[in-house]
């Protein structure tokens, strides 16, 4: 496993995990009417009444997508029909499957994307951004970056803030999500690599001296301008990546 030593291909035939591997899979949320349509038929009834209350069409539509592929996602993997699917909720609100617990997952969406980790019998976290230029991220690096991750940061050369922002957002957020116990846990009591073309790594966490050797991460670019990161529990485990064909649920 090399910080960029993957490929993305079209998905495989079967799916199945093994104890040493970690599948993330990208998709793009911009469908049409008839499809979106199809997927929103896979949602559960509190989803539904979700993507209801949504305000404007494309929220809806993304979120039905991101959450109708993942259920076909899940199906494929659990050879179960995607509509029958249970998740459960962390106090946190992360998801995990109610029939099988030995399969990990993690969502996330940006923008007119989606990815997913999946994983076998390893906790997981998953987050995605679409890099554009924020007008406030001198204030969101000083509330939310650590003080080690600040000074990095603001070494950086300008024409690579940007990307060493969302460098260091995606894999915070990466990790917390593994974790799961979402914004609830203290951002800047750990300390995540984020120089452009380094290897993504958990540098430290306060008062857990061995935690940073208990998670693995991987930084990828699943579209033009945007950045993922994975934080994975454990470590000996190679990353596959595959693209989501919409014609799976068809």
């Amino acid at each position: 496993m090399t910080e960029h030593g993957y490929r993305w291909s079209l998905e495989p035939a079967a799916l199945a995990l093994a104890h040493d591997r970690v599948d993330a899979w990208s998709v793009r949320l911009d469908v049409g009417a008839e499809q979106a349509a199809y997927l929103a038929k896979l949602l559960s009834p509190d989803e539904q009444a979700r993507a209801a209350r949504f305000r404007f069409n494309e929220h809806r539509r993304r979120f039905i997508v991101a959450r109708g592929v993942l259920r076909a996602l899940l199906g494929q993997y659990l050879n179960r029909p995607p509509e029958r699917i249970r998740f459960t909720y962390s106090p946190a609100g992360k998801p995990a499957l109610e029939i099988d617990e030995s399969v990990r997952f993690n969502v996330s969406h940006s923008h007119e994307m989606a990815v997913y980790a999946v994983t076998y019998k390893r906790e997981v976290g998953i987050d995605l951004e679409f890099m554009r230029p924020l007008d406030d991220m001198e204030r969101l690096a000083a509330g939310c970056f650590s003080a080690r991750e600040n000074a990095v940061w603001r070494r950086l050369p300008e024409v690579h803030r940007q990307e060493g922002f969302f460098n260091c957002w995606t894999r915070k957020e990466a990790y917390i999500k593994a974790l799961g116990q979402g914004l609830s846990y203290p951002l800047d009591q750990f300390d995540v690599s984020l120089k452009p073309g380094e290897p993504a790594r958990l540098l430290s966490v306060t008062g857990k001296p061995q935690e940073a050797t208990r998670w693995t991460f991987q930084a990828f670019n699943p579209g033009k301008n945007y950045v993922a990161a994975l934080a994975v529990e454990g470590q000996g485990w190679r990353f596959e990546c595959w693209q989501w064909s919409h014609a799976s649920v068809n």
